[in-house]
């Protein structure tokens, strides 16, 4: 019985030691690349909230800028997601060149709305609610339903 309320204890401890812990900070804590990317991108728009956000050991921030477009960034300040508004496109810079030539040829009467990179894949959806799937090299692979 003993053994069973260990073994019951440990889990529960793991169980709360492996939960997200998000925690709104200050912009100063954002990593340098982090914030001169928003400078860099989004110019005129100024940061509403930074929330760094642990997970077992993967640190990130989601910042929301008052133009109510959404950044995540990994704990060196590499932006990995630009979540815009689907009436709104996202800057060009933001994109990179391979992805925005392609969906410029492609679908020259559309335009990009976000754009999410993971470890294998980048994403964009265009302004019709279309996702297209890339590479990391920017080759395009498929539409993504």
């Amino acid at each position: 019985m003993m053994k069973a309320l260990s073994i019951y204890f440990i889990m529960i401890l793991l169980a709360f030691s492996g939960c997200d812990n998000e925690k709104v900070v200050d912009e100063t804590n954002l990593p340098p690349q982090a914030s001169e990317f928003i400078e860099a991108h989004f110019p005129d728009a100024k940061i509403a909230r930074v929330v760094r956000d642990r997970d077992d050991l993967l640190t990130s921030f989601d910042v929301i800028l008052d133009n109510q477009v959404e950044l995540e960034f990994d704990k060196q300040g590499e932006c990995f997601s630009v979540d815009g508004n689907a009436n709104e496109k996202l800057p060009d810079s933001v994109i990179p060149l391979k992805i925005l030539e392609y969906v410029q040829k492609s679908y020259p009467d559309k335009y990009i709305t976000d754009w999410e990179k993971s470890k294998t894949t980048q994403e964009v959806s265009l302004s019709d609610n279309k996702e297209l799937l890339f590479n990391l090299s920017g080759t395009f692979r498929r539409i993504d339903d």
